[in-house]
């Protein structure tokens, strides 16, 4: 039998953040996963595209200009968002905010643009056009008009951040998720034998499991374009866009990726969503930290293949 599960939650990121923890082990954790979700909203606050006083608004205010002085843990975030960029040839690109406007996502009213707005947004996007100084620490454009947003990783850093305040805190056992789509756990679940279980779902029939990834101290970031979408002439536009052509990605139904901390996994997820099937598992392939777990349209359309990367097994298939 397992342990009580406790299950302490807030509302942050547009989305529900929740710590779990067996009851059992943590008799003081309800007070630490408390303090661990109010960093996630000091982080809301530092980290938002939307809030006008955050570091990414005063970044994106004055970065053109001249050269924004920024903290360390938000430098070293910008540094793995490019360090990405680079080893994904440019599929995963915190500057696409042009693109993410013209498709209307940016407003939750998607709309096809035309071939000159299109136009006009690629030009302001790209790694290229963001320059970081380790040694001042300090963000700069080299274009004005260029943006940069973190909503995709902004929700798997936040889970790092309280994962150290835990850890910290003296817990050992816990998992910690953003909206579900991020997750990160620590040590044992409620069965003090065994390591935490996340089920991976069909995105065509969500009541369906394909597998299940268990997590031993890693992370697990799922992307999908499911999530938001809109039809136009038939024809269904999800919200992750291909920086390089300034259109939605396409063919791909969902990716999971298993990495060792959050921040990683989600933007590799969103990364290997634009890539597809054969780049992602290249790029798997020489690095034996990540899983994957990518489900595409069969070849007829009427099903999903399932491609899978898991050196470390953490994947087990449905039976």
């Amino acid at each position: 039998m397992g342990d009580l599960l406790i299950q302490v939650s807030r509302r942050a990121m547009a989305c529900e953040f929740e710590v779990r923890f067996p009851a059992d082990r943590c008799p003081c954790g309800t007070q630490w996963a408390l303090a661990a979700l109010d960093a996630v909203e000091s982080l809301e606050d530092r980290l938002s595209y939307f809030r006008p006083a955050s570091d990414i608004s005063r970044i994106n205010l004055l970065a053109a200009e001249e050269p924004v002085e920024v903290s360390p843990e938000l430098f070293e975030l910008l540094r793995l968002a490019m360090r990405i960029s680079q080893e994904t040839g440019g599929a995963y690109d915190i500057t696409s905010v042009p693109l993410w406007e013209a498709w209307g996502f940016a407003r939750r009213a998607g709309q096809v643009p035309t071939e000159a707005k299109l136009s006009e947004a690629r030009v302001l996007v790209g790694g290229d056009l963001l320059e970081l100084d380790p040694a001042r620490r300090t963000v700069r454009f080299r274009k004005p008009g260029v943006r940069i947003n973190l909503g995709s990783i902004g929700k798997g850093f936040a889970l790092d951040v309280c994962a150290k305040r835990l850890i910290g805190e003296g817990m050992h056992d816990f998992l910690i998720h953003g909206g579900q789509s991020s997750v990160l756990a620590h040590g044992r679940s409620t069965d003090p034998t065994a390591p935490w279980e996340i089920g991976v779902r069909d995105p065509r029939q969500p009541n369906v499991r394909l597998g299940v990834i268990r997590l031993d101290d890693r992370a697990l970031g799922t992307s999908g374009g499911q999530f938001q979408s809109f039809r136009h002439r038939g024809h269904r536009y999800g919200h992750i866009l291909d920086p390089r052509t300034g259109r939605p990605a396409e063919g791909v139904l969902s990716v999971t990726v298993v990495a060792p901390n959050a921040a990683l996994a989600d933007a590799l997820s969103t990364a290997f969503y634009v890539l597809g099937p054969d780049r992602a598992m290249e790029y798997c392939r020489s690095r034996p930290e990540l899983s994957l777990v990518m489900v595409c349209p069969d070849a007829h359309g009427r099903g999903i293949s399932t491609h899978i990367s898991d050196p470390a097994g953490a994947f087990r298939e449905a039976r």
